[in-house]
């Protein structure tokens, strides 16, 4: 029974810091999103226009936008993370798979304004590569989608080696020598037994990688504005009445519409770890 207190006790501090910074913000979200300003015709009452108003118009274009960055950034750094992680894994060398987890795990965590000025200083107008290689001249523009994916692939690349690099170390040699004992070649084993053992890790990555190109803000924010639609992008402009005046609890409708696309997110990926953990154990 003390244990048991004991173990409440040391845990109510973390509870509590949890209950503001996460329940008070959704509360205040929740509530916001679902009534109208101080300032609007009548006063505050409840509603269903911000919500609605979320969901048309430039909103639906800016969370279309946002859902086709995020799941085609994604799923690039997934085909190419697989070959890349895989290389990683099955080297010799171990001083350099330290070096490119390492490296993978600080890259992976580098976003917001420095990152996009280290591409406008290598591919923007004016940047080194892109006056180098003439790349202005072949159509190339940093500021538009396409450059928007060359960039979150830049962070999203290396959180897939981190994510699906452990699911590679569970592949058996046996499951390998077994399948060459048979006559399958490389391409066989791998189409066969590798990559269905490794498609929930494979899946789970991709929501993972999805969701976080969802959410990323100051990347996108510093190197085009609102020049590609993006749902994040409509969220800081209704906050700060960029576009119009008195759109703040329209902010929090889109915020509750981000919500719903991360909760729908966790609800595939969290089933599909425990999958893949059952599959690898």
């Amino acid at each position: 029974m003390r244990s048991r207190l004991g173990g409440g006790l040391a845990v109510a501090p973390l509870l509590l810091f949890m209950a503001m910074a996460f329940g008070l913000p959704a509360i205040a979200i929740g509530t916001g999103a679902f009534t109208t300003s101080a300032d609007a015709p009548g006063g505050v009452h409840w509603t269903l226009s911000n919500m609605t108003t979320s969901v048309h118009g430039a909103y639906l274009t800016a969370l279309w936008g946002s859902v086709k960055l995020s799941a085609l950034s994604a799923l690039l750094a997934t085909v190419l993370g697989l070959p890349l992680a895989q290389a990683v894994v099955t080297s010799n060398s171990r001083a350099l798979r330290d070096a490119v987890m390492s490296a993978s795990g600080v890259l992976a965590n580098f976003g917001g304004v420095p990152l996009a000025f280290a591409f406008v200083a290598t591919l923007g107008n004016a940047g080194v590569l892109t006056a180098h290689l003439g790349l202005a001249a072949k159509g190339w523009s940093l500021y538009s989608f396409w450059g928007l994916v060359v960039v979150y692939l830049y962070f999203l690349l290396p959180l897939m080696v981190l994510t699906i690099a452990p699911a590679l170390e569970g592949l058996r040699a046996g499951w390998r020598e077994a399948a060459r004992n048979n006559g399958a070649t490389t391409w066989q084993y791998w189409l066969h037994v590798a990559l269905p053992v490794l498609a929930p890790s494979l899946l789970g990555g991709y929501v993972l990688l999805f969701g976080s190109a969802f959410a990323a803000y100051a990347t996108a924010a510093a190197m085009v504005g609102s020049s590609v639609p993006l749902l994040t992008s409509q969220i800081a402009d209704a906050l700060s009445g960029n576009v119009l005046v008195g759109q703040g609890n329209v902010a929090l409708a889109l915020s509750i519409d981000m919500v719903v696309v991360a909760g729908a997110v966790m609800a595939v990926y969290v089933p599909l770890q425990r999958r893949s953990a059952r599959w690898l154990a």
